[in-house]
């Protein structure tokens, strides 16, 4: 066990290179499956949940090896179709294996995913779409037994752009026979990273001027070499840092697009933000503006990944701000962690009201999901005082060396282990 120690209050300059996107490379190692090659993925996080992705993936046969932020992958001798428990339940995204376990072997046998606890994510929309593409699937004891002799293009129709549902619709039907058409699809960037990936393997995969996915089925699949694109919700966690604490930042390899809907609400609070090519610079000074309203919603608006962090930073603007959270009807476990600061949230069933104090002060608190974890690390790079943050794997799934990346923007931010419930010293 281990907990980071945060002494805030002091601001951030510098510059930093954004870590490759989490979102972006679960799906593509799980895209490895499908493939008859040899598949070199560059700019990949050293996180726990790619981690437990290239588990996922010696079991069912690969071979995969890491040299930095580079995976090598040799998938030509895939050969199991089961995902035990213990590795299924180390995060969520797990379940994008099935489609691309499936449309390898024919068979797919995993129990529900785990991952953080925000609310309900039924995978219904998954197991329809993989039906739709002829799927036969049995549910007994919380085990999902997946076969299809021949997976066959169809028109798939989502009622919510899912991420995930699209991913394993996505999956399966890039090799079934014949065309499909996914209505609905999601539209983040890290899904059109996906794209990009299967495309270069050979996969025959385009949007359509209504941004549904038409996907051209191709028999073979071989491998490719492919950059994972940045993280888009960890540039925005600095960004949320240098809001909360003040500062000067610079992030490299940060392309401004798909953060458009987040610059908004930056600038409406008072940063100054400005684009580059692939670079962002935020400085802030002073106390914030309240935003008076932030809605999460599918891309291209605001990410619910980033709510809980630009929610940390808004706790001390002046006025109140309200946030809205469409995505998931249970994405607020932070604010009892912010109240302990000195935060004054209330709350409404999937809406918060943050009515700004002057100051957060420092606390020993606890991490309880991802997201959760990193507005922590920003209300206590604000806050006056000590804060200890315990829950450390939960912020390791998403985030590299979260402790380095402000270390180096000059924070006073450590990684200890955790040896009890010792009470921080204010200062």
């Amino acid at each position: 066990m281990e907990k980071i120690i945060v002494c805030g209050g002091k601001p951030l300059r510098g510059s930093v290179r954004v870590q490759g996107a989490k979102n972006a490379a679960l799906p593509i190692l799980a895209a490895c499956v499908l493939l008859s090659g040899v598949t070199t993925i560059e700019n990949c996080p050293d996180l726990s949940d790619v981690r437990a992705a290239c588990a996922i993936l010696r079991r069912l046969g690969c071979t995969v090896e890491r040299s930095g932020h580079t995976l090598t992958v040799d998938s030509r001798f895939v050969s199991c179709y089961t995902i035990p428990n213990e590795l299924m339940r180390e995060m969520r995204s797990s379940i994008v294996f099935l489609g691309s376990v499936l449309a390898r072997t024919g068979k797919a046998v995993l129990c529900a995913p785990g991952g953080c606890a925000i609310g309900r994510r039924p995978i219904d929309l998954h197991l329809s779409a993989l039906r739709a593409l002829g799927a036969e699937i049995d549910e007994q004891n919380g085990v999902l037994c997946c076969r299809a002799r021949q997976l066959c293009g169809a028109v798939i129709s989502l009622p919510f752009p899912s991420v995930g549902a699209t991913e394993n619709a996505l999956l399966a039907a890039v090799t079934a026979r014949g065309n499909t058409l996914l209505c609905g699809a999601a539209r983040e960037p890290e899904v059109d990273d996906l794209v990009l990936f299967l495309n270069r393997c050979g996969a025959a995969v385009r949007r359509t001027p209504r941004g549904d996915l038409f996907v051209r089925g191709t028999p073979w699949l071989h491998g490719c070499r492919h950059r994972v694109i940045p993280d888009r919700i960890a540039a925005l966690t600095v960004m949320a840092a240098v809001g909360a604490a003040g500062g000067d930042v610079l992030l490299q390899d940060a392309p401004p697009a798909p953060l458009e809907a987040a610059i908004g609400v930056f600038r409406r609070a008072g940063c100054s933000v400005e684009p580059g090519e692939h670079t962002l610079r935020i400085a802030a000074a002073g106390r914030l503006r309240a935003v008076p309203c932030i809605r999460t919603l599918p891309h291209p608006g605001f990410p619910t990944d980033g709510q809980a962090a630009v929610m940390a930073m808004l706790c001390t603007a002046q006025g109140t701000t309200k946030i809205e959270e469409t995505i998931f009807e249970n994405r607020f476990h932070h604010v009892a962690a912010l109240r302990q600061m000195g935060a004054c949230i209330r709350l409404h069933g999937r809406t918060a009201e943050v009515e700004g104090v002057p100051f957060l002060r420092g606390a020993a608190v606890s991490a309880c999901d991802l997201r959760a974890g990193a507005s922590l690390v920003v209300a206590g790079l604000g806050a006056r005082g000590v804060t200890v943050i315990r829950g450390v794997r939960h912020i390791d799934r998403g985030y590299e060396k979260i402790e380095a990346c402000f270390k180096t923007l000059g924070a006073q931010i450590e990684r200890s282990a955790d040896s009890g419930p010792e009470q921080p010293k204010s200062e």
